[in-house]
């Protein structure tokens, strides 16, 4: 496989971070793709695949989006109207959801119907916002999370305080529970979502970004 590989800089997320984990993933899986972070919406115009990182409030992710000259123009072209494979990450997963409910109601992308809604945790031990490792349980087969049903790991490293709820049970594809079970992984068609960090998520999560830089929708 050869291509490009852009992770979308609009001023949130562990951008380098991600960085450094999908180069080391394509390194490792004798990929020739060439990851590169970008606030250039020409260079993600060109891209292969796309990774929407994110860190922080909806609103603030979703402005910063938006405040990219021609990003969400682009972003919506290759990934819904030319099928372009697309991971989100954390609040990057959350935009793609209609609505975001943290201090008010904001409107997301719209890829996958449903809100983003604050944790509840039925045990009121469970400190909110939920940080640290989860065990993730597979609902359904999907090429990019093939290696976790049935491994004797399955943690990922979860930072956060809300999370997507999504309207259509089939878009969740693997869940969590931290006091209540909620989707770790959404996707459909040629989307794909992480409400984890798979850039610090150890094994599991470099395998996860191999498994993405391989997918071919």
């Amino acid at each position: 496989m050869s291509g490009l590989i852009a992770i979308i800089d609009y001023g949130s997320g562990n951008l380098r971070s991600a960085e450094k984990a999908l180069a080391r993933a394509v390194s490792d899986g004798g990929l020739s793709a060439t990851v590169v972070v970008t606030a250039d919406a020409d260079v993600v115009r060109r891209a292969e695949r796309i990774v929407l990182p994110g860190v922080g409030a909806f609103a603030d992710c979703m402005r910063g989006l938006n405040a990219v000259p021609g990003m969400a123009d682009v972003l919506t072209d290759a990934v819904r109207r030319r099928g372009v494979p697309f991971l989100g990450i954390c609040v990057g997963m959350q935009l793609m959801a209609s609505r975001g409910l943290e201090h008010g109601t904001h409107e997301g992308l719209g890829w996958i119907e449903g809100d983003v809604v604050r944790i509840e945790p039925r045990d009121p031990a469970l400190k909110v916002p939920h940080m640290g490792w989860n065990t993730l349980s597979v609902l359904r087969p999907h090429p990019v999370v093939a290696h976790v049903a049935g491994a004797k790991d399955t943690h990922a490293y979860f930072v956060h305080s809300f999370h997507v709820a999504p309207a259509r049970r089939s878009d969740v594809i693997v869940e969590t529970d931290y006091g209540g079970a909620f989707a770790a992984v959404v996707g459909r068609d040629n989307m794909i979502g992480t409400q984890f960090h798979p850039e610090k998520s150890q094994a599991v999560g470099l395998q996860l970004l191999q498994n993405f830089a391989r997918w071919r929708p």
